[in-house]
C-alpha cells in the first residue's frame, strides 16, 4: 500500500503563500496550544466586560463592555475579515467551557445525541439573527452595558449547553449568529484553509484530518506517535483526553471549497500525521464564482437555507445602519400610528421583516425574472435567483465594512479612558481618565473612507456577477443580458449604502456627540 509523503522542496516553491509557513507567525500558528492561548486571552477580556457590564457604570460609553463590544470588537472583526481571514473564530473565548461540556457529555451521557432536524440546516441560525437585528434596535443593546453582558454570558451557556448534548462543533455550525456573520465574511478573505498537495490526500489511508489521532507515546522511542483516535459518534476533547480532534464541523479536507462553515481552528492542520493542511492565500471571493459540491455543505444553489442566510445578512448590513440614522425614527413613528398598532415595538419588528424578509424577496424575484427573460433561459426562477446571490456577498459586507468602520474610527481611543477608569475603580492605578480621547481620523475624512470601502464591495459583486454569468452562458452576449439585471441590483445597493452613510450617525461609545442623531 503506498504510503503518502512530505511534499518536495520542489513541490513547496510552487505553493501559493502560506501564513504556516512564516519564520515566528507560522511556529506559533503550528504550536497545538495557540488557540487555546488566544482562546484564554479572549476569556480574559470577556469576564472583564461581564464584570464591568454588570457592576459598572451604565452610561455605555464609559463601559468596558458596552464600548469593547459595539464599536472595537466589531471594527476589528469586519477589518481581520477583510485582511486575513475568520480569526475571531479561531480565538472564540466561547469554546472554552465547550470542553467541559464535551467531557461532561462523554462521561455522563455516553455520547452525543442524535442532531434534530432544526440543527442540520441554517433555519435556526437565520431567526436568530434576525431577533438580534430586531432585538438590537428595540432594547438598544448597544447603549446598555447590562444588556450586553446578558448577551455574552447567554453566548457562553448556550455554547456549553448545546455542545454538552449534541457531538461535533454544533453550536458552531447551526446555532452562533456570530459565527454566520463570520463565515459570510470570510467568503471575501485573502485566505483560507487548504490542503496543499491533493496527491498526498489520495495516498491516505487514515483521513486524520476528519476523524482526528491520538498522542500516545511510542514504546520503542517514547515520542509521541499518530493512533486511531475514536469510535463512530463520540468526540474527544482536545488537552483533557489527550487527542488531537479532526474537523468537527465535517468539512473533509481534500473535498473543502472555500471559507464557508470553517473556524480557521486548525484541527485538521494539527491532526494531519503529514503536515499537508496550510493556511493558502487565494484571490479574494474567488470561491463565490463557482457553484462545486463542498464538503460538510453541498452546492451552494441547493442550499436555500444557507442563502437564505447570506441574503439576510447582505441586507442586515444595510438594515442595521438604516437603524442609527436620523430618518429611522420618523418611519418607526408612522409605523406605529398606523391603525391598529401603537406599538414601538411591533413598528421596529414590522421595519425589519419589511427590510430583511420582503424588500429581498421582491428584489431577488424581479432581477431573476429580468435575467431569466433577458438571457432565454429555461431555468427555474428559484435556480437563476440561487445561482446570482453569492454575488451580493461583497457589496452587503462592504456595508458592514463602512459600517462598523465608522463607529470604529470615531470611538477607536475610547478604549484608553475607559480602561483607564475601570482600573481606577479597582485602585489600581491613579491616573485621570483621558475622557477627551475619541475619533482615530479627521471627522471630514470618515464619509470619503466608508464610500471608498463601499465601492470596494460593490466591485468585488460586480466581478462575481460578470464570472458567474460567462460560467453559466457561452456566449459573450448572453452572460452580458444574464448579468446586468443583477449589475444592476448590485448599484441600487451601493446607492442605498451611500445614501445611508451620508445621514447623521449616532456616534456610539463616545462622549463627543457632534454629528449624531
Amino acid at each position: 500500500m503506498a504510503v503518502p509523503t512530505r511534499p518536495t522542496a520542489a513541490g513547496r516553491a510552487r505553493r501559493p503563500f502560506d501564513l504556516l509557513r512564516l519564520p515566528v507567525l507560522g511556529r506559533f500558528l503550528r504550536w497545538r496550544h495557540s488557540r487555546t492561548a488566544l482562546q484564554t486571552l479572549m476569556l480574559a477580556a470577556a469576564l472583564v466586560m461581564l464584570g464591568d457590564g454588570f457592576w459598572g457604570p451604565q452610561l455605555a460609553p464609559k463601559n468596558v463592555a458596552a464600548v469593547t463590544g459595539w464599536v472595537h470588537y466589531r471594527g476589528f472583526l469586519v477589518l481581520a475579515l477583510l485582511v486575513v481571514g475568520n480569526l475571531f473564530c479561531f480565538a472564540c473565548p466561547f469554546m472554552l467551557p465547550r470542553r467541559a461540556g464535551k467531557w461532561l457529555q462523554s462521561r455522563l451521557f455516553h455520547g452525543p445525541r442524535p442532531l434534530p432536524r432544526v440543527l442540520r440546516t441554517k433555519w435556526l441560525a437565520a431567526v436568530l439573527l434576525f431577533a438580534f437585528f430586531f432585538a438590537y434596535e428595540r432594547w438598544d443593546l448597544w447603549a446598555s452595558p447590562w444588556l450586553t453582558a446578558w448577551l455574552i454570558l447567554g453566548y457562553f451557556l448556550t455554547a456549553f449547553v448545546v455542545d454538552l448534548i449534541f457531538p461535533g462543533a454544533t453550536f458552531c455550525k447551526a446555532v452562533c449568529p456570530v459565527g454566520q456573520f463570520n463565515f459570510f465574511g470570510s467568503l471575501i478573505s485573502p485566505t483560507e484553509i487548504k490542503v496543499r498537495d491533493l496527491d498526498v490526500c489520495a495516498r491516505c489511508t487514515t483521513k486524520d484530518c476528519i476523524r482526528g489521532q491520538a498522542l500516545a507515546p511510542s514504546p520503542a522511542t517514547g515520542l509521541p506517535a499518530v493512533q486511531p483516535v475514536r469510535p463512530r459518534g463520540s468526540t474527544p476533547i482536545t488537552l483533557i483526553d489527550r487527542v488531537q480532534s479532526g474537523c468537527e464541523l465535517h468539512l473533509f479536507q481534500p473535498l473543502k471549497v472555500g471559507n464557508a462553515d470553517c473556524t480557521f481552528c486548525l484541527d485538521c492542520v494539527h491532526a494531519c500525521p503529514y503536515d499537508n493542511v496550510g493556511w493558502l492565500a487565494r484571490v479574494p471571493t474567488s470561491e463565490l464564482w463557482h457553484d462545486p459540491w463542498r464538503s460538510g455543505i453541498g452546492r451552494f444553489s441547493q442550499r436555500y437555507d444557507l442563502l437564505a442566510l447570506l441574503v439576510l445578512l447582505v441586507f442586515g448590513g444595510f438594515m442595521n445602519a438604516f437603524g442609527m440614522i436620523r430618518p429611522v425614527y420618523g418611519v418607526i413613528r408612522w409605523i406605529a400610528e398606523l391603525p391598529g398598532l401603537g406599538s414601538s415595538t411591533v413598528a421596529i419588528f414590522l421595519l425589519f421583516a419589511t427590510g430583511l424578509i420582503i424588500i429581498p424577496t421582491v428584489a431577488l424575484s424581479l432581477t431573476g425574472l429580468l435575467s431569466r427573460a433577458l438571457s432565454g433561459v429555461t431555468l427555474p426562477l428559484h435556480g437563476v435567483i440561487a445561482r446570482y446571490v453569492p454575488a451580493l456577498v461583497p457589496v452587503g459586507f462592504g456595508m458592514w465594512l463602512a459600517h462598523y468602520s465608522f463607529h470604529f474610527l470615531t470611538g477607536g481611543l475610547t478604549i484608553v479612558p475607559v480602561l483607564e477608569s475601570f482600573l481606577l475603580r479597582l485602585g489600581l492605578v491613579r491616573v485621570e481618565p483621558a475622557w477627551q480621547l475619541g475619533p482615530l481620523v479627521w471627522p471630514d475624512l470618515l464619509f470619503p473612507i466608508e464610500v471608498v470601502l463601499l465601492y470596494l464591495g460593490v466591485t468585488g459583486s460586480l466581478l462575481v456577477a460578470w464570472q458567474i454569468a460567462q460560467r453559466q452562458h457561452q456566449a459573450l452576449a448572453t452572460a452580458l443580458r444574464a448579468f446586468l439585471p443583477w449589475a444592476t441590483l448590485c448599484l441600487l445597493l451601493v446607492a442605498a449604502g451611500i445614501w445611508i452613510l451620508a445621514q447623521p450617525m449616532e456616534m456610539r461609545g463616545t462622549l463627543n456627540l457632534l454629528g449624531s442623531s
